[in-house]
């Protein structure tokens, strides 16, 4: 008996398969034993290949992938972990941070509230809170808005703002109606279409969604085409739904265009003659429409009709279209002095306007290969391959271009240039200056700062920096001993995370060296600063009504390890030219601390204004700002103040 169950055991064991995971997943941990984080992410991601369907390992491989500082593979991994094994709360918690801080607020916020309405512990109450820190800015954000809005606001902005919120807080019908709105004020804005489109999808507009992406993938910009395309069906649009999307988009001529072409190849020319009718009217230089139509006119007889377009496609530039007209007209063809330059050239572009941006480079390497002392073909290359986010290359390609004797060409191109130069720098100069005379002190005070940055592969930028404050007079500390003035140069060392949100933190040891007296103190600062501005800026194209406002909060160490808060806010009317510019707006400024100082607590408002251009620098402005204000503890005492200040800064 013992014998016919050792047997049976053998088999059983013997027809077990093999766990395809198991080699590569030794290795995997091993490599974490040794803290070899590449070698176990390779070993993790041949364990998924073997086995794709085991959550454990994508649970794993997210946490070495957090070890490396790669948050965004690592939410990806945990999404699918969570997606196998939907009872791993544990999972789903790590996945909703991950997406609140790689930008995806939407997901985080559904995660957290069906977690925390769950009750299970000890994770409801933890989801609860992080429901209420995403919801709470969204619902506040939605409710400003609104409110702008129902006070006269009616801009871009403003509608595709609220309508960003209303759709992360899951209020699709708000969202799809400033969507809507948005687009509509500014309708050249076609990639606004492929976010309507979503948010239509989520409500179950499948049709209007549709409509929107198809308009999208013919008239808008080549990043939102090639978005629209891949969310479109793989088969070729049916001509209800061109017709559908036409409703929607009226003025979209590469869309209109397709759809005339879509019915000539069914046969139905009398359906696709309006079509053609239209486009050939307006925009005038649409030749490919002219011609189309031109020869529908002169197929049925109406050769006078048809002569007035083909004429105007024969004095075109299309060489192609030209020679098409000719052979119809049994004239003779004419010969490209550069064929391959123009047929490249030709082909470029409208793999660009179509969204293929890869087709694009490879018809521009063919063009510029063909006459490589063609600038304008260098600084298509440029604009390419920064669609691409091949920086790097697009670069080399803008250096190229600004070298054009066309001054058309080698601005546009200098200023890309340094634009993406400035942002793939390893290393940054900033400076700022700000004198600024104060009535109420009868004083001028100075403050700037030198600061160099270096970029890494980590989430923040260190650097190092050396800081001015003081006034003319040095009196102010004796009174306020940090109200305006510390009268110290501050050297030190810090370190700076990207801007997310409008949001920026930072951190800073250095010295404090009084000027005046020699005394060296240790400094420590940090802060988070957040700044926003919507509506027509100082530097918007045209004048109207803005609105700005900035929030800081700042440690300093050397005020008794005090924590400062500074909140201003601007709102008022930008007038005149860029060329010279103005501002006229109502300050409202609260400072306050966290140790309830008087000199740290107060509120002022009043009138201001601001100058820029003429003959200042690019970077700089004057102003004046006359403001009433009260201290908020101790003795309530009111004040009156004119400023008069100059700001100037520039990167390097």
């Amino acid at each position: 008996m013992r014998a016919v169950i050792l047997f049976a055991a053998c088999g059983l064991a013997w027809a077990q398969a093999p766990d395809p995971a198991y080699e590569p997943l030794s290795r995997a941990y091993e490599a974490l034993r040794s803290q070899d984080y590449d070698a176990a992410i390779a070993s993790f991601l041949k364990a998924i290949e073997a086995s794709p369907q085991r959550a454990s390992i994508r649970k794993d491989l997210g946490y070495t992938y957090l070890k490396t500082g790669e948050n965004e593979r690592a939410r990806d991994q945990f999404r699918d972990a969570m997606g196998m094994d939907a009872a791993d709360t544990q999972v789903a918690m790590e996945y909703a941070f991950l997406a609140y801080e790689t930008k995806q607020r939407q997901q985080a916020r559904r995660i957290f509230d069906r977690i925390r309405k769950s009750g299970e512990a000890p994770f409801a109450a933890t989801a609860e809170q992080a429901f209420q820190n995403v919801d709470g800015p969204l619902a506040a954000g939605i409710a400003r808005w609104t409110k702008a809005i129902e006070m006269g606001a009616d801009d871009f902005s403003v509608h595709f703002d609220l309508a960003t919120l209303a759709e992360e807080r899951d209020e699709m019908e708000l969202s799809a109606a400033h969507y809507e709105k948005a687009w509509r004020l500014q309708p050249e804005r076609r990639y606004v279409l492929v976010d309507l489109a979503r948010v239509w999808q989520a409500l179950g507009r499948t049709e209007d969604a549709r409509a929107a992406l198809l308009a999208a993938s013919r008239g808008g910009g080549p990043r939102a085409a090639e978005t629209a395309r891949e969310l479109l069906p793989e088969r070729y649009p049916y001509v209800s739904e061109f017709r559908r999307a036409l409703e929607l988009d009226p003025s979209n001529a590469d869309l209109r265009r397709d759809l005339g072409f879509l019915l000539l190849k069914m046969d139905r020319e009398e359906e696709a003659e309006p079509e053609f009718q239209k486009l050939a009217a307006t925009p005038p230089d649409d030749l490919l429409s002219a011609t189309q139509l031109g020869f529908l006119l002169n197929a049925r007889g109406e050769t006078d009709a048809a002569k007035l377009l083909f004429d105007r496609v024969l004095a075109g530039k299309d060489l192609d279209l030209a020679n098409r007209v000719r052979a119809v007209l049994r004239l003779p063809q004419v010969a490209a002095s550069q064929p391959a330059a123009v047929d490249a050239k030709e082909m470029a572009e409208r793999s660009f306007k179509a969204g293929y941006m890869k087709d694009a480079v490879k018809y521009l390497l063919m063009a510029h290969d063909s006459d490589p002392a063609d600038c304008a073909v260098a600084l298509r290359l440029g604009w390419t391959y920064n669609i691409l986010h091949q920086d790097s290359e697009a670069i080399q390609w803008f250096d190229l271009a600004r070298a054009s004797s066309d001054p058309r060409i080698s601005k546009e191109a200098a200023t890309a240039y340094r634009n993406l130069r400035a942002a793939d720098a390893s290393f940054h100069v900033t400076v700022w200056l700000f004198p600024l005379f104060s009535s109420r002190w009868s004083d001028t005070f100075g403050y700037g700062q030198i600061k160099a940055d270096f970029a890494t592969h980590l989430p923040v930028r260190p650097y190092v920096s050396v800081r001015l404050i003081g006034d003319t007079r040095g009196a102010i500390g004796a009174v306020f001993p940090v109200y305006l003035s510390e009268s110290s140069v501050i050297p030190g060392i810090g370190v700076k995370t990207a801007v997310w949100r409008y949001a920026m933190a930072w951190a800073e040891a250095g010295l404090a060296i009084r000027y005046l007296t020699g005394h060296v103190l240790s400094d420590y600062r940090a802060g988070v600063t957040w700044s926003r501005g919507v509506g027509h800026l100082m530097g918007a194209e045209s004048a109207g009504w803005f609105a700005e406002s900035n929030l800081d909060a700042v440690f300093v160490s050397r005020f008794g390890n005090d924590t400062l808060v500074y909140g201003q806010a601007r709102n008022g009317y930008t007038v005149g030219p860029k060329a010279f510019r103005a501002q006229f707006y109502w300050n409202s400024n609260l400072t306050f601390d966290q140790k309830r100082q008087a000199w740290a607590s107060f509120f002022e408002m009043g009138p201001g204004l601001k100058l820029a251009g003429a003959l200042l620098p690019k970077s700089a402005f004057i102003a004046f700002n006359a403001v009433q204000g009260r201290y908020l503890v101790g003795p309530r005492t009111a004040f009156t103040d004119l400023r008069v200040g100059l700001w100037y800064a520039f990167t390097h």
